[in-house]
This record gives C-alpha cells, sequence and structure tokens, in this order.
C-alpha cells in the first residue's frame, strides 16, 4: 500500500526496545532540519516478527535502525549490503530507495572510526579489545583501518576466542587472544575498548593500576561505568558509548533523508539530557 501524504516514517526495531536514545536523536535531528512531515518511532520487533513487519511496511518508510538482535537476521529480508556490513555480517540501517529496494548497511564502524576521530586518535600501533560479541567484530573492523599492529581480544572462553581470531583473519587483523583473568594487561595499551555488557567490567575497574592509553566504552547507560570512572580519575582519556551512539546516528539520518546539514553537538546534547532524566 502507497502513502499519499507526504508523511515519511523511520523506526528503531529490536526487542527490548524501550531503552533506545535513537528516537531522541532522530527526531530532535529532524525538528532541526524542518522535517516537520517526518515522525520515527520505537517497535518491539523480535527475530520472528521481523519477515512480517518488513513486509507490511508501506512507501512512505524511509529508512530502519537495527539493534540486537536483528542485525543479522535482517540480512536475507534485504536486497543489497554495503561492503562494510557484509564485512562483520551485521545490518544497523536500513535505507527504502525510490524504487522499492531495501539496502543494508553499518554505521556502528564508520561511526566509531569518526568518534576516535574527534578524541584525536587517528592512528593507534596497537590496541586492546574487551569482549568478543557483535560489538567486538565492529570494533574490529573499525581498527582494521586505524590500527598498525596487533590487537589483543581478552575473552572468557576458547570459543570465543576462535570467534575472535576468525574475525581478524577475515578484516586482516593481527588478533591475540588472552583469557579474561589477564585483562588488568589493559593498562599497558594506548587503546582500550570495551564491548562488554554493563557490569562486566566492574571487578576490573576496582584493581585497575594506572592506565596510559585512551578508552572507548560503548556503554551509555548506565553512565558513567566504573571502568570509565577509575580510567578518568587518572586522568586518562575517556570515550563514551554516547559518542558512538551520536556518530552512527548522524550517518543513519544523513542515510534517511538525504541531509547533511546536522549538528552534531545538538545530538549529542539530546543524548546526555534525556540519559539525565532518566535518572531523575
Amino acid at each position: 500500500m502507497a502513502s499519499t501524504d507526504g508523511h515519511r516514517r523511520a523506526a528503531v526495531l529490536g526487542s527490548p526496545i524501550a531503552h533506545s536514545l535513537s528516537p531522541v536523536l532522530h527526531r530532535a535531528a529532524y525538528a532541526e532540519l524542518g522535517l516537520d512531515d517526518w515522525s520515527y518511532d520505537p517497535f518491539d520487533v523480535d527475530e520472528a516478527a521481523l519477515p512480517g513487519f518488513i513486509e507490511g511496511l508501506d512507501s512512505s518508510w524511509a529508512g530502519l535502525s537495527l539493534t540486537m538482535p536483528l542485525k543479522r537476521a535482517i540480512i536475507p529480508l534485504l536486497d543489497e549490503i554495503s561492503e562494510t556490513a557484509a564485512s562483520v555480517e551485521a545490518v544497523n540501517t536500513v535505507v527504502f530507495t525510490e524504487d522499492g529496494r531495501r539496502v543494508g548497511d553499518n554505521t556502528d564502524i564508520p561511526g566509531m572510526i569518526a568518534a576516535l576521530r574527534e578524541r584525536g586518535v587517528e592512528k593507534t600501533g596497537s590496541a586492546a579489545v574487551l569482549g568478543a560479541g557483535a560489538t567486538a567484530s565492529s570494533a574490529l573492523a573499525a581498527l582494521s583501518q586505524i590500527c598498525t599492529g596487533p590487537v589483543t581480544a581478552y575473552v572468557r572462553s576458547r570459543e570465543r576466542g576462535d570467534e575472535m581470531r576468525g574475525w581478524g583473519d577475515r578484516l586482516g587483523v593481527d588478533v591475540r587472544i588472552e583469557n579474561w583473568a589477564q585483562a588488568g594487561d589493559i593498562v599497558s595499551a594506548p587503546l582500550v575498548i570495551a564491548t562488554t555488557p554493563a557490569g562486566a567490567t566492574d571487578e576490573l575497574a576496582a584493581s585497575l593500576t594506572v592506565p596510559g592509553g585512551v578508552l572507548f566504552d560503548v556503554l551509555y547507560d548506565p553512565w558513567p561505568t566504573p571502568l570509565a570512572v577509575a580510567w578518568s580519575s587518572r586522568r586518562c582519556p575517556v570515550i563514551s558509548g554516547i559518542d558512538l551512539l551520536v556518530h552512527q546516528a548522524l550517518l543513519q539520518i544523513q542515510k534517511f533523508t538525504g541531509k547533511s546539514d546536522i549538528s552534531l553537538s545538538l545530538l549529542r546534547e539530546s543524548g546526555w539530557a534525556a540519559l539525565a532524566s532518566r535518572g531523575s
């Protein structure tokens, strides 16, 4: 069914989805751009419900943001995916073209690179990654473009280690696996990317000696994490999950709307304000 009223729609899908800040960021951008006839809403959609949801969309839809557990489940439903998305088999952005095609992309990877660049990290000789999930593979993809040496991944199981080594081979990254018990060694890395769920690094934070590099903790709720607090208390640079969120959202909004004059500071301020209101 085609839309005839000129209204344009976009949304974020996932399960659970109530925590997502994407509606806050996208709505702020649409308002700034004067796109009064655009809307952006959250939908709780799991893997089983995803095909039916996609098939039910009409021509008013401009795009979708995808979070877990849908980043891989969406791929068979698309007409095309970008090389970036294919490199990690994860799509977080779907654009609906004028001719009705569904095109998947991944803005997490360039968003991570942009967040690092904004804080002065253009290149690094080595790096460490905490964790081995989907976000860790995106971190490796980002590091494949800025890291000139080895990446040490700290994992909790041999199976996870094998997965990370496999991603490294695929992405051209020299991945070296260490047991999670050795994660205190991250203090010697010039760049650490923490990709673990909330609480996973709390014990590590409590025993941390003086670090010397940059910490990129992809979490943003709750913020700051104990790891970020421990890092910043030693006057070392910390990049937050909000930084990643706003950079990847900026790229999504550009793809959905075709407009580039979007204020990154507006997105960041909107995100932090929404987090603050949750804690009040």
